[in-house]
């Protein structure tokens, strides 16, 4: 059996680290937090969570395969969290099964497989159950599938007919086998019998033990008796039985390994949508908006989002966080300019979260998304002085670069924040700008937040169709709305506004100190 509820021909395999930037991407865009916020405390989700999201999909008909199981989940939340317990609940009673004997005797073995398939049946039938009563509620191919699957396999009569086998596998009346003896007198071909049908009543049981004891049944057997000091003749016995038992032991063994690894991949596959649940709550909590985004091919240029928020910053925040409208269509260039604590580097993590969201086929934080898929998403930001550098920043901002570079394909997308900012404008600007036209001709999208008047401005006065310049809105009073709007770069970020709502003046103003 397979669930096949995140690919639809695989198994989903966790990875540590599925991407070569995993960590650069979980920092730049502290992921961590939505990481936390998905497993509600779970480890293992925790672990899903951040496999699933940093396994980029690169078609839309895999991410919409996903999207609609997700989609049913949300609506049947409680079914949902039911299937993925059902297979927690196995995996952690099959481990509590005592087993000491199991992996050297195969008595042991196959009383220890028994126990846990009768576990694993009654788990499977209340899967069963779900699907009878709940399956028409369902209606993603993945899931449809999975309910069907169910109901064909795990019929009435194979259930029962599993249960019966387990039970005579528990030998009530002993172990019937046969054998034929080989070269030396030695015993071979062991065949495991099934016991005929005897009736259970106390009578009848009596009356073959009479039957047994005085001969005077017609079907007269050959018995031999083992004295209860006979050590050799009880180990000589269970020799035998090992002998008779072996081959179906394996098989049990192997049977149940195999539902036991169905359960492993159905906590797995069902923990990426639990954990979406898990962080849907949480948005609902502070009621804050999703969607399920349209991913579009590759090939085309496309971005526009309504109502697009930092959904890692507004999980830490009790107040509504800002959002943004932004029409990139065919923009491969994103120049993001303005002033200073005005919600640019949010923006810039809000659409690198919901990239990598809607490439895993989650929903996202905006009210509507349409994006077109990248072949790899990519951070380059700001790092602050670190005593370990054995270089200085810029230094270590090159080598970041180079490695991004040697990594990128077609298609790629870039975010860039205040890089190369560690020399002076003239210099920094000019690294800047020779790297985005590389960029750009290698149909790379770039979206880059920078102080640098001359780099915005040089490729503003270029007049390029395929790039938009926005600028982080400033009030004439200095306040900031958090809100990028379409316009050109300024040559000033407001530093001052800063300065004067720490300080109280105007730097201007301020009185000056000869030294």
């Amino acid at each position: 059996m397979k669930a096949f509820l995140m690919y639809e021909d695989r198994d989903f395999e966790l990875q540590a680290n599925p991407l070569p930037n995993a960590e650069e991407l979980v920092q730049d865009l502290e992921l961590n937090i939505l990481f936390l916020s998905m497993a509600a405390g779970d480890e293992f989700l925790h672990r899903v969570a951040r496999s699933a999201l940093l396994e980029c999909l690169h078609d839309p008909e895999s991410i919409q395969y996903r999207q609609q199981i997700l989609a049913d989940c949300i609506s049947q939340p409680d079914t949902a969290r039911r299937i993925y317990a059902i297979a927690v609940e196995a995996i952690e009673r099959e481990k509590r099964v005592w087993g000491w004997m199991s992996g050297k005797y195969p008595e042991g073995t196959l009383h220890r497989s028994v126990d846990v398939l009768q576990i694993f049946v009654e788990l499977l039938k209340r899967l069963r159950s779900l699907a009878d009563l709940h399956g028409a509620n369902f209606h993603s191919a993945g899931l449809w599938r999975f309910f069907t699957m169910l109901q064909a396999e795990l019929n009435d009569e194979y259930l029962q007919t599993v249960e019966e086998h387990l039970e005579r596998l528990k030998f009530p009346d002993g172990v019937l086998m046969s054998a034929q003896l080989g070269p030396g007198n030695k015993g071979a071909n062991y065949i495991l019998r099934k016991p005929p049908y005897v009736a259970r009543t106390w009578f009848k049981r009596f009356q073959n033990w009479v039957n047994l004891k005085t001969g005077s049944d017609d079907h007269r057997e050959y018995v031999y008796e083992i004295h209860e000091r006979d050590e050799a003749g009880y180990r000589a016995l269970s020799e035998l039985k090992t002998h008779g038992i072996a081959h179906i032991a394996v098989a049990l063994a192997q049977s149940t390994d195999h539902i036991l690894a169905f359960f492993r991949m159905l906590r797995l596959e069902m923990g990426f949508y639990i954990s979406c649940l898990n962080l849907r709550d949480q948005l609902l909590q502070k009621q804050a908006a999703y969607c399920l985004p349209v991913p579009l091919p590759e090939c085309q240029t496309m971005l526009t989002v309504r109502g697009l928020y930092d959904v890692c910053l507004q999980l830490g925040s009790n107040a509504r966080v800002m959002s943004n409208d932004v029409d990139a269509n065919n923009k491969s260039l994103m120049m993001i300019t303005g002033a200073n604590r005005g919600g640019k580097s949010t923006f810039l993590r809000s659409i690198g979260v919901a990239q990598l969201m809607m490439q895993c086929g989650m929903f996202v934080p905006a009210e509507s998304f349409h994006s077109s898929l990248c072949s790899g998403l990519f951070t380059h930001f700001k790092r602050e002085e670190d005593v370990t550098m054995k270089s200085g920043k810029l230094d270590e901002e090159l080598g970041r670069m180079s490695t991004i570079v040697d990594t990128l394909t077609p298609h790629a997308m870039v975010l860039l924040n205040e890089s190369f900012a560690s020399t002076n404008e003239r210099e920094g600007s000019e690294i800047a700008r020779q790297i985005i036209r590389a960029l750009l001709e290698m149909n790379i999208r770039v979206a880059y937040v920078t102080h640098m008047f001359d780099l915005a401005q040089s490729f503003y006065q270029l007049d390029c169709d395929n790039a938009l310049f926005l600028r982080a809105e400033r009030l004439a009073n200095g306040q900031r709305t958090f809100r990028l709007i379409v316009s050109e770069p300024l040559p000033t970020s407001y530093g001052e506004d800063l300065y004067r709502q720490v300080f109280g003046v105007s730097p201007t103003s301020a009185p000056q100190t000869l030294i």
